[in-house]
């Protein structure tokens, strides 16, 4: 193996990561047409609705039982960074924010000291298939933000860089891309302190391109996950689809590409080095903070939920937006 090659390992459901990152989900749905309601055109039976998972006929319902998605669920003590390549999803939450994104936008998401929030995936068309691609980064937080007031921020795709060159772009998410910046993140994410070297990038390559990946800081965890493709090389070593490589964070790295167009994943960051105890939706530094937060949940609700039903969507004909606490509405 490369010397530039920590490891090679398989990437899961969801995706192994490292510090300062808990894990990442992707999602590939083939979801059919929509039948008029934002639910799929096709038969449900067969399916474990409110618990489906198994990808029967290429998507699933999730924790969906007639439009796909996640009802009301709560988060405490990290955030979930959500990148929709494809395909929409409709956000709300405890605070009575809201909002519908996709095409490529972007929700980064701070839990705090607590939050419910849903994520449901509206299928808008009704004469056509509705394919949804999304990844859900969770990503830590440092003890002494663990408790920091909830807060979304909308990346929208209109204002993510993606440098495009000959045989390759790289969408950058967060942190920087030689020259280039990412818009800023949540303002108490571990990634708005540049020192932490914090970075997502979404990094396409055409068949038979050549791309050298630019070293990073000594001491951060650097990992590329490999989703979709054939015939690529890290460094000179086959790499396979479906499999992750923990880089050495300092070396330049040179990825060749075969013949059909491949799509990776980096996630990079400065571990945060602290105890993590996860519990469920909760991610703190003791148990005893664990059985705190399940207790706070269970007396408050972290502010109760606003909406009329647990898993609300908005207006078939809404476009792309997002509705803040304080009553502020963004429309693209």
């Amino acid at each position: 193996m490369s010397s530039k090659i920590k490891r090679i390992y398989p990437m899961g459901f969801p995706w192994q990561t490292q510090d300062p990152f808990l894990f990442c989900v992707y999602h590939l749905d083939h979801y059919p047409k929509g039948n008029g309601e934002m639910g799929p055109d096709s038969s449900l039976q067969g399916r474990d609705l409110g618990n489906d998972f198994a990808g029967k006929d290429g998507w699933s319902m999730y924790h969906g039982k007639t439009i796909p998605g996640f009802p009301y669920h709560p988060h405490r003590g990290f955030e979930t960074i959500t990148i929709v390549n494809k395909g929409f999803c409709d956000h709300s939450d405890s605070l009575g924010a809201a909002g519908r994104f996709g095409q490529g936008d972007v929700q980064w998401m701070t839990a705090g000291k607590g939050v419910n929030h849903s994520e449901m995936f509206p299928l808008l068309h009704d004469d056509r298939d509705n394919p949804l691609e999304l990844f859900q980064i969770w990503l830590n937080l440092p003890r002494e933000k663990k408790f920091v007031e909830p807060h979304f921020k909308m990346l929208w795709h209109e204002e993510i860089p993606v440098i495009e060159r000959k045989g390759y772009s790289v969408k950058v998410i967060s942190g920087s891309f030689n020259d280039t910046k990412a818009p800023d993140p949540a303002p108490d994410s571990w990634a708005a302190d540049p020192n932490n070297h914090v970075a997502i990038w979404n990094i396409h390559l055409e068949p038979g391109a050549e791309f050298r990946l630019p070293g990073a800081a000594q001491g951060v965890n650097r990992n590329l996950y490999y989703y979709e493709g054939e015939g690529l090389e890290i460094d000179g070593e086959p790499h396979e689809k479906g499999k992750a490589a923990e880089l050495e964070p300092e070396a330049e790295i040179l990825i060749r590409n075969g013949d059909q167009s491949s799509y990776l994943l980096l996630l990079q960051g400065r571990p945060i080095a602290e105890p993590v105890v996860k519990y469920g939706p909760f991610v703190m530094n003791t148990q005893a903070e664990i059985q705190q937060a399940m207790q706070e949940y269970r007396l408050t609700q972290f502010g109760g939920w606003p909406w009329r039903h647990p898993d609300p969507v908005h207006g078939k004909e809404e476009g792309r937006f997002a509705l803040y606490p304080d009553g502020k509405k963004v429309v693209k």
